[in-house]
C-alpha cells in the first residue's frame, strides 16, 4: 500500500514500517542486534532438488516442476488442488485453506519450485500446504540451509529471514569476552558462532548439523550463563 512507505521507521531497525516494528516488539525483537540473536528453531534443506518419483513418504523435500493442471474442488471440503510434474513422475499439491493470489501463481505452465512433506494420497503423492515460489529456468539454488524462526502473527517466514539476514551484516557483533578467556575455554568467536546459528554449511544438515553447531552453541550458553551470573551478581551488591 502507498501509504505504508510513510509510516515511521522502529528507531534501531531501519526500514520496518511501524505495523511491522510492532508485531515484532511483541516478541522481543527491538534492534538490529535483536534480530541477530532470534535464532533458529530447526532448519529446512533447499539446497538441493529431489525428483518426484525419488521422493520418500514422510519426508520432506524440494522438487522442480510444472504445473499440468490447478483447479478448486468441493469434495470433501473445499480446497484448491493443483496437478504438477516433473522429468520423473506427478504430484498433487494439496491446499485446504487458500488465496486467490495462489490460485494465480499455480496457473498450468507455471514452473516452481516446491517444498513439503510427500504422502500418499488418494490421487497418488502429494503434498499438502507445501511452500511455493516460481523460479525461472536455471534459478541458483540457496547455498546454506533455510532458517525456521519463531515468528508472530502478521510476520511471516520470508519475512523474518529477509530481516534477520540484514540484521546480520550491520548488527553491532563485537566480540564480548577477552582473548584470554576465549583461549582458556576453548571458545568460538562470538559473530562467527552467531552466523553458523542462522546459516550453517548445507553440507553439514542432517546427523552432523548439531555436531558442527556444538562450538557455536557452547559460546552463546556461555555468554548467557556468564550475563546471569553477573545479573545475581549485581543483586546481591
Amino acid at each position: 500500500m502507498a501509504g505504508e512507505a510513510t509510516l515511521p521507521a522502529m528507531p534501531g531497525i531501519p526500514g520496518v514500517n511501524k505495523g511491522v516494528a510492532a508485531k515484532l516488539a511483541k516478541i522481543g525483537l527491538r534492534s538490529n542486534e535483536d534480530l541477530a540473536l532470534h535464532l533458529p528453531l530447526r532448519f529446512e534443506d533447499e539446497t538441493a532438488i529431489t525428483p518426484i518419483a525419488a521422493a520418500l513418504p514422510g519426508v520432506s523435500v524440494q522438487c522442480e516442476v510444472t504445473v499440468v493442471s490447478c483447479d478448486i474442488t468441493y469434495r470433501p471440503r473445499r480446497q484448491l488442488v493443483a496437478r504438477v510434474r516433473d522429468d520423473s513422475g506427478v504430484l498433487v499439491l494439496r491446499f485446504l485453506n487458500f488465496y486467490p493470489s495462489q490460485q494465480k501463481q499455480l496457473k498450468a505452465g507455471a514452473h516452481l519450485r516446491v517444498f513439503g512433506e510427500v504422502r500418499g494420497g488418494f490421487l497418488g503423492a502429494e503434498m499438502v500446504h507445501p511452500r511455493c515460489q516460481r523460479v525461472d529456468d536455471n534459478e541458483p539454488l540457496p547455498q546454506t540451509l533455510t532458517p525456521v524462526y519463531p515468528t508472530t502473527a502478521g510476520v511471516g517466514q520470508g519475512t523474518m529471514r529477509r530481516l534477520v539476514e540484514k540484521a546480520l551484516k550491520v548488527a553491532n557483533l563485537a566480540e564480548t569476552l577477552p582473548a584470554a578467556i576465549l583461549q582458556k575455554h576453548k571458545l568460538a568467536p562470538f559473530a562467527e558462532s552467531i552466523q553458523l546459528l542462522h546459516q550453517p554449511p548445507p553440507a553439514e544438515f542432517g546427523e552432523s548439523l548439531d555436531r558442527v553447531q556444538q562450538q557455536a552453541w557452547q559460546r552463546v550458553r556461555f555468554d548467557e550463563l556468564l550475563a546471569q551470573q553477573i545479573s545475581l551478581r549485581r543483586a546481591y551488591i
